[in-house]
């Protein structure tokens, strides 16, 4: 089923890419540890305003998250802060689709969204993939200007 209330957006990784300039004090690695995902479902349950239907709690969002046939623990990118907060993070399936790119609020209007997904963008190159996809509501005018500014373009949905 086609979602009339979200785009399907799409940048192609010909040609060159911009690197991430990363924030002052911002480190990003890979997930590591169990308390690495507990940060990461408290960062998204609080960036999707507490919405328990997506997030029901951290050990059943963990199960389905980690247990997707399309789950590669490489392919979630975090970003600490200096005093090793999760400040923000870009959770992608192998299929080179951003599932979900977050930043905490007090991080946001830093350059660290575009930041994790440049990262994203290169992480994917260097694995060969021809495009990287995401999910965006229509509703959501910071994202919408983010991914743009990134040289995501609005493409169909497929099937």
């Amino acid at each position: 089923m086609i979602d009339r209330r979200a785009w399907r957006m799409r940048k192609l990784l010909d040609g060159d890419q911009p690197a991430a300039h990363w924030p002052a004090g911002i480190g990003v690695r890979t997930l590591n540890t169990p308390a690495d995902a507990k940060a990461v479902h408290a960062l998204l349950l609080r960036a999707y305003d507490g919405d328990e239907d997506i997030f029901p709690s951290a050990e059943d969002w963990w199960a389905r998250f980690s247990g997707d046939p399309e789950f590669d623990r490489d392919l979630c990118l975090l970003a600490f802060d200096t005093e090793g907060q999760l400040a923000g993070v870009a959770l992608c399936w192998t299929s080179a689709f951003v599932k979900d790119l977050a930043v905490r609020a007090d991080m946001r209007r830093q350059g660290l969204g575009e930041a994790l997904l440049l990262h994203v963008f290169s992480v994917f190159r260097a694995r060969g993939a021809a495009h990287v996809d995401l999910k965006v509501e229509l509703d959501n005018e910071p994202g919408l200007r983010l991914y743009r500014r990134c040289g995501m373009v609005h493409v169909p949905w497929e099937g």
